[in-house]
């Protein structure tokens, strides 16, 4: 069946070996040469090999050399212990409790490592009342370990000596025909691991591939489990979702199959709103593009930029009761921040970032006096900054107001002080110092001499 499929699509079936499940592609079949592997990788193989064990660079990095993508980092999968592959390389470590791994280093590239493992059975499996797996670390040989992965894209082995790939479920013909696919039932796999369905989003719109029809079936009646899942584990794939360089298409999907509920900040809420939908995909883009070009981008910005509308909301609800401007926004980040933590707990690290940009925003408005210069000496004035640039791109603030500040930024003192608005703040009132010993004196009811 494989056979007649990959003749079909490529012609040259024939040359593929089959052993067993596994059906192994040549060199002059897939094109994937040992140059595409990295350095430090090859010597993980080629020392392991050397030393008499099987080793494979395995999962996204073969699947994306397979899609003429550059992988981000070359993972091994190894019938040697952990301990075995300590003995090998001495400058490594073994890592983890519940999932032991070895990071092999060379110089300034640490390789992954990680011995073969199975599927627990059923009866044996550890889970809880909703079938999510709390232990999943048995050993065992290679089609065990392709069998435990999740998508058949990511269940291929590349030996660098031979230059072959081991395929066990199909999935060089299903990278070829541009499908994401699951092993297994995808309802059971869901209830195994709910950060699956996440992933099944985020591979989908990164590699541009489509869901099958099956593994996207059960998405929407299971994502309830999601609320099941650590908070640590939910905010990581999270990071991965919006720092893969496809946040905005992610965010789209995600809605499609109405995953966003509560996962990202408040997001259903936020996507209803024009100004605040505008808001969130200008960032989202603005982040996949500074990542296209190699940039750097800051998780903090983002989580600000995702939460500000609410902020907002709260602000201007804080201020219509009564309060004053600056207590009130301290007040609505406040109340944004602790309702946040219910949902997906943003690290408290990012927490000073976040608030010292929501509260730089309302002082772009004053463009008068000495302000503007002291602004300008703000550690995250350039955040802030390229924060009210969103705002103003979206509609939100008046797109002038981000013209005058760049400009402001680079004038000289002569430009600046001509753009300096008059200052129509209120002064504030000095008090008048009394006379020393005044306050004694009138603490004693006596007069002044």
């Amino acid at each position: 069946m494989i056979k007649k499929l990959l003749k079909r699509v490529f012609g040259k079936a024939a040359r593929i070996r089959v052993e067993g499940k596994c059906h192994i592609i040549p060199f002059e079949v897939h094109g994937v040469s040992r140059s595409g592997i990295s350095p430090a990788a090859r010597k993980v193989t080629d020392g392991l090999q050397a030393a008499g064990y099987a080793a494979f660079v395995v999962g996204g990095a073969v699947r994306d050399l397979l899609l003429d993508r550059h992988p981000k980092d070359f993972d091994i999968a190894t019938n040697a212990t952990p301990e075995d592959v300590r003995r090998v390389f001495r400058r490594s470590r073994i890592i983890g409790r519940r999932f032991r791994l070895v990071h092999v280093l060379f110089g300034e590239e640490t390789v992954e490592t990680s011995t073969f493992r199975r599927m627990i059975e059923a009866e044996d499996a550890q889970t809880d009342e909703h079938g999510r797996l709390l232990r999943d670390n048995e050993f065992g040989d290679q089609e065990q370990d392709a069998a435990r992965r999740d998508f058949t894209a990511n269940a291929l082995f590349y030996d660098p000596s031979t230059q072959e790939i081991y395929d066990y479920h199909n999935g060089y013909a299903d990278i070829r025909a541009n499908t994401l696919r699951m092993i297994g039932d995808p309802a059971v796999r869901y209830r195994e691991d709910p950060v699956r369905m996440l992933r099944a989003v985020r591979l989908s719109a990164k590699l541009g591939m489509k869901l099958d029809a099956a593994t996207a079936a059960p998405i929407f009646g299971m994502k309830e489990l999601l609320s099941n899942v650590p908070q640590a584990r939910l905010l990581d794939e999270m990071l991965k979702l919006l720092l893969s360089g496809h946040a905005l298409e992610c965010i789209k999907k995600l809605r499609a199959m109405d995953l966003h509920h509560g996962l990202l900040p408040m997001l259903d809420v936020i996507l209803e709103q024009p100004l605040g939908e505008k808001f969130v995909m200008l960032a989202l883009e603005n982040t996949d593009q500074r990542i296209r070009e190699d940039k750097s981008v800051s998780p903090a910005f983002l989580f600000a930029a995702l939460l500000w509308h609410e902020v907002l909301a709260s602000w201007k609800t804080r201020q219509e009761a009564g309060e004053r401007p600056v207590a009130a926004l301290h007040e609505a980040m406040d109340e944004v921040l602790a309702r946040q933590q219910a949902q997906l707990a943003i690290p408290h690290r990012y927490d000073a970032f976040m608030k010292e940009i929501w509260l730089l925003q309302p002082r772009f408005e004053q463009r008068g006096g000495q302000r503007p210069v002291r602004l300008l000496s703000q550690p995250r004035f350039r955040a802030a900054y390229d924060f009210l640039l969103l705002r103003c791109e979206s509609g939100e603030v008046d797109a002038q107001l981000g013209l005058w500040w760049d400009e402001f930024q680079d004038a000289s003192d002569e430009r600046r002080a001509e753009m300096l608005q008059p200052d129509e703040a209120p002064k504030k009132r000095r008090r008048r110092k009394k006379p020393a010993g005044a306050k004694a004196a009138a603490q004693a009811d006596l007069p002044i001499e």
